[in-house]
Order: structure tokens, then sequence, then C-alpha cells
């Protein structure tokens, strides 16, 4: 039996078995180096970003509308013709300044009747004082009844009566007759006119407006403060006022009150900053903008906008722990300041956020920092626009 073939197939057939062991090798190693790429592609590569530490809330601009410290339409209180008139638009009065007159002849008329009633009434009360009187000792010596006594002491007192109802009315007419002057409530400036010499004048439910004063030598300004502010909105507060009629001034003012509940239209508080006004360069209805100095509070955050997560549970960071995985954390935004906005709570600042943190990141996800992870925050500006803050 010869040796040389049967070599030779058991060299072909070790050749084939090493070389389909080594092909399921290969494939092997392939079929590792793919899964070990497909983990590692698993793995989102985010960058992150430094909280930078903000200074103390110190200056928030909002707008203001300016209003007097006391308005007041003028009407008459009494009917006639507008006799003459004293004052025009723009004219300052003082208490009690007379602003115009009103002729009533009926009311005139009406007052010397009610005189001439009250005259006769006197007179009716004098007579039957007098008969009272004579009754009175009459009745001593039993020439008249008791009864005769009794009703001339009621005649008396009826006449009395009467005396005093024509007397006050009178009076009544007397006051309506005074108020044919009209004077000014307060010490301001007339800010409308509407009437004229001869125009008839109504103090029924048809009553016009007559004159219409404002006092200005102080001021109301409202302004509305978000609510993230509100509880550092107290009375007190020192306000400065800018406007641009009077560029590189500052018109010093007190927060006087608020009106001490959020409106919910617009998540705001209504307050109310008195200014003076002495040299009445203010003028009513103005716009300005008012700038409040808060009180140091504790220190702020700020981060990059592109690190902000927009969910339905709210405004959310996403922050990475020791080994890399996700946390969202909710936090409350304050103002916003362009690239950068401010964090008033939610964040210690010693956190690691994701920059530009995408769709897909969950709660505790594993992520991967890239090399390049230095980005902080920009410094912001002293003058805020507190329209992120509601």
């Amino acid at each position: 039996m010869k040796k040389g073939p049967i070599l030779g197939g058991t060299i072909l057939l070790l050749a084939a078995v090493g070389a389909a062991l080594w092909g399921i090798s290969a494939r092997t190693r392939a079929l590792d180096i793919v899964a070990q790429e497909t983990r590692e592609a698993a793995v989102p590569t985010v960058s992150v970003v430094a909280p930078q530490a903000g200074a103390p809330q110190d200056e928030i601009t909002l707008p203001g509308t300016m209003q007097p410290f006391a308005d007041a339409p003028i009407y008459a209180r009494t009917s006639g013709y507008l006799k003459r008139w004293h004052v025009d638009i723009g004219t300052r009065v003082r208490t009690g300044h007379l602003l115009a007159e009103i002729d009533t002849p009926e009311l005139d008329q009406q007052l010397l009747q009610t005189r001439a009633d009250l005259a006769t009434a006197e007179a009716n009360a004098k007579l039957a004082q007098s008969t009272a009187d004579r009754y009175r000792d009459l009745i001593k010596s039993d020439s008249v009844s008791q009864l005769d006594l009794d009703n001339a002491n009621g005649n008396l007192e009826a006449k009395q009566t009467a005396v005093e109802s024509a007397r006050a009315n009178v009076r009544r007419l007397e006051q309506l007759q005074g108020f044919r002057r009209i004077e000014a409530p307060f010490d301001g400036v007339i800010t409308a006119r509407n009437t004229d010499v001869g125009a008839l004048i109504d103090p029924g439910g048809n009553a016009k407006e007559l004159f219409h004063i404002a006092a200005i030598h102080r001021l109301r300004v409202f302004v509305n403060v978000p609510q993230v502010y509100s509880r550092a909105a107290q009375p007190g507060l020192t306000a400065e006022l800018t406007l641009k009629e009077f560029p590189g001034r500052r018109f010093t003012g007190k927060l006087a009150r608020t009106s001490g509940a959020i409106d919910v239209a617009s998540r705001t508080l209504l307050t109310e900053v008195d200014v003076d006004n002495p040299k009445s360069e203010l003028l009513p209805g103005s716009y300005a903008e008012v700038h409040f100095k808060l009180p140091a509070a504790a220190s702020t955050i700020r981060l990059p906008v592109d690190s902000l997560i927009f969910k339905a549970d709210g405004l959310q960071v996403a922050t990475l722990d020791a080994s890399n995985r996700v946390a969202l954390i909710t936090v409350a935004a304050g103002r916003d300041f362009g690239d950068t906005i401010e964090i008033l709570s939610g964040l210690s600042g010693g956190e690691r956020v994701v920059l530009n943190p995408p769709d897909s990141l969950v709660d505790g996800q594993t992520v991967r920092v890239a090399a390049a992870a230095a980005n902080s925050a920009a410094p912001a500006p002293r003058a805020a626009n507190p329209g992120a803050a509601r």
C-alpha cells in the first residue's frame, strides 16, 4: 500500500480545516469589531459647560406710565347758564381758585320765594306764641278750658316746626346758590376746558364735565413687576426714572405701594412709584423706564441659552454625574442676557451641564464627554431684560 496519496490527502484536509478555522476566526474578530463600534456609536458624545456665578440682582428695568397724584373732573352742582370762565388749559390753580361762574336766575327767584315763606312762617309762629302765652294766663283764672290751652300750645309747636322747615329750605337754596362759583378742589393744573360762555349747565343725569384738573406736584408711576421679582418689590424700594426727553438725567422715586396680588393674565404685580415733580418737568401720561434697585440677594448662576431644554414639564437642563450619566433638572429662569440666561434655582453651580443637548437625551442615559469641554457662560450686562423672568 502506497503512503504518498494518503499523506497528500491528509495535508489537503489539514489545509482545508486550517483555512476554515482562519475564516471563522477572522469573521469572529470582525463581528466583535462591529459590535464594539455599534456599542460605541450608541453612546452619544456631548460637550459640557460649567455654570458661571453671576452677580446678585441689583437692578431691573421695567416700563412705567406716569399719572397725576390727584386727578378729577369738575362738574356743576347747580343749573343755569355759564356766565364767565376764568381759567383755560394749562392754568395753574390753587385750592379755592375761581374757575367759572354760573348765572342762575331761576334759583335766585326760588331763594326769594323761600325767604318770603320763611318770613310768613316766622310771623305765624310769633302769633301762635302770643296766643299760647295769653291762654296760659287765662287758664289760671279758669277763663279758658285746658283743651283750648292744649290746642294753643300744639299750634305753637306746629308753627315753630314750619319755621325750621322754611329756614332749612332757605339754607339749601343758599348753598345751591353758592355753587354758582366753581372752585378748584386742590392745587393743580387745568388739563381740559369743555364749556364756554352761555352754555346750559345741567347738574342732573345729563351733567357735562366742565373742567379737568390734575395735581402734578407729585406723580404716580404704575409699573408691572414680573412675578419672579414680586418678593423684592417692597414699599420703600428706591427707583430711578429715565425718559427719552431728558437724556442723561435720572429722577428718583420711591415704591409707595403694591396691589398685593399677582395679575392672572400677565403674571405681574402692579406697583406704584411716587416721584416728586416740583418744577413740573414730568408730564402725566408720559412713558418712563423705571430702574429698581433690588436688595442684594444670593448670587445666581448663568448658563448659555443653548443648554436649555424646553419640555412639557418646564424648563430643564441636562447635568452629568461622575459616571457621565444624565440627570434632567428643572430650573427657574431669571434675566435673559441674549447669549446667556440667569438661573434662579435648580442648580448649585458645581454641575457639569450638557451644551446643545439632543432631543433624544433621557434621564439616566450614559454619554461620552467630548475632549473640548471647556465652555463657560459669558459675562452679563448689569441692566437686564426681565421678559424671560415671567
